[in-house]
């Protein structure tokens, strides 16, 4: 008797639309209340576009503080390992803070005095020649096309590639021109833009040794007054959601500044073996492109391939063989000790996520998308894993109902 009153209401229930397998696999009467609000907050943001221009003081904001705010992470991520190996030698904090930023500050007045200068004229005296270079390569280039066959094909299907090859070369010596006089000179085009520009980054770089110092001092604290902010049986979730992002960001900043600084030294001292000129300018060019993958590589390498085909063709070829070892010593060995496998993204993955964000956002966005996007995954694997331990319970309490 009891088992017919079950299997009656497990018709019942079954019957009932909410109750359906599929229904109650999407959350049944909840499904009613997420369409719900989706639609409200489609019509929030409606309302939300037609009245912008009371949030412009907030977007005046976010740009005032995203500069300061990534360079204070990016800071706090690099040298949270010393302030903890600091604690572990029984330092105080604070007197574990003054001390990074003792040291800081030292490296940072070597750089400005030992090696800025230098770099610095290796740059003007670089920018100053590169239109002679680049007219070098336009030369052989046309020397080459005039000595082969392709030449008379041009001819065939009326191609004036002299003309075509001035032009460009032209346009682009005028522009490098330009570029030269206004850094030689220091005035620019549009001097209050530039003002206010310069004004805003030097305002910002004050700022970061504040963000920095909170950051070291109270970094550790953040992730538990997050979790305070939520219901205690979710704490354990959204704890592990902070642990990986933490994780992630952590080995995506520390990793890629430590292979860039490998590649830097390794194409400084490969271009000084070789004897190209600008060596250890471009090995602090390779080393700052190298912090976007893949794309920054293709950037660093172009200039010395232009100064190394002026020069000679048997330095072209020294290039390629410097350029491969560093890459084949970065990809199967440096890369792998110290990043590991910790984003787990593929390449072509990143490729597209980097000419996005460009896209959307430029520069900031080159540099910040992959680390966004390796935050993004972090959340979505972990509301996967919710979702499939939710359709499990499910599965077995549909089962173990309808067994009965």
């Amino acid at each position: 008797m009891e088992q017919d009153r079950k299997s009656q209401q497990v018709k019942q229930e079954s019957s009932h639309f909410f109750s359906t397998q599929f229904i109650r696999f999407l959350g049944g009467k909840n499904l009613l209340f997420l369409l719900f609000i989706i639609l409200l907050v489609g019509c929030v943001i409606y309302i939300y576009d037609k009245i912008s221009f009371i949030f412009e003081p907030l977007q005046v904001l976010f740009e005032v503080v995203i500069l300061p705010g990534v360079l204070g992470v990016i800071l706090y991520y690099l040298l949270r390992p010393f302030l903890r190996l600091l604690l572990h030698w029984k330092v105080p904090r604070l007197s574990a803070i003054v001390l990074i930023f003792l040291g800081l500050m030292s490296f940072v007045t070597l750089l400005i005095l030992l090696v800025f200068p230098f770099l610095r004229d290796q740059f003007s005296n670089l920018v100053q020649e590169f239109p002679i270079y680049f007219m070098k390569l336009i030369d052989s280039i046309v020397s080459t096309i005039n000595n082969s066959r392709i030449s008379e094909y041009l001819e065939t299907v009326n191609v004036d590639y002299n003309t075509i090859l001035e032009d460009v070369s032209g346009n682009l010596v005028n522009t490098v021109k330009d570029i030269a006089t206004n850094i030689t000179t220091g005035v620019a085009t549009g001097v209050t833009g530039l003002v206010t520009t310069l004004t805003s980054i030097v305002l910002s770089l004050v700022i970061v040794p504040f963000i920095l110092f909170y950051l070291l001092w109270e970094g550790e604290k953040m992730p538990r007054f997050i979790l305070r902010l939520f219901p205690p049986r979710k704490r354990n979730f959204v704890g592990e959601i902070l642990h990986d992002m933490d994780k992630v960001i952590s080995s995506y900043i520390q990793g890629q500044i430590l292979v860039s600084i490998c590649i830097g030294l390794m194409v400084t001292i490969g271009f000084l073996i070789i004897g190209l000129d600008y060596a250890l300018l471009l090995g602090a060019l390779a080393m700052v492109t190298s912090i976007v993958p893949y794309l920054g590589p293709v950037i660093a390498i172009t200039p010395a391939a232009i100064i190394a085909i002026v020069s000679s063709p048997f330095m072209l070829v020294k290039l390629a063989i410097v350029w491969t070892i560093v890459q084949l010593i970065e990809g199967k060995f440096i890369s792998p000790q110290i990043m590991g496998k910790s984003l787990s993204i593929h390449p072509i993955t990143i490729i597209f996520v980097l000419l996005t964000a460009g896209a959307l956002f430029g520069v900031p966005g080159v540099i910040l998308g992959i680390p966004t996007y390796a935050l993004i995954k972090v959340l979505v694997t972990h509301f996967n894993r919710l979702y499939k331990r939710r359709y499990n319970k499910f599965q077995t309490d549909l089962n173990n109902m309808y067994e009965e």
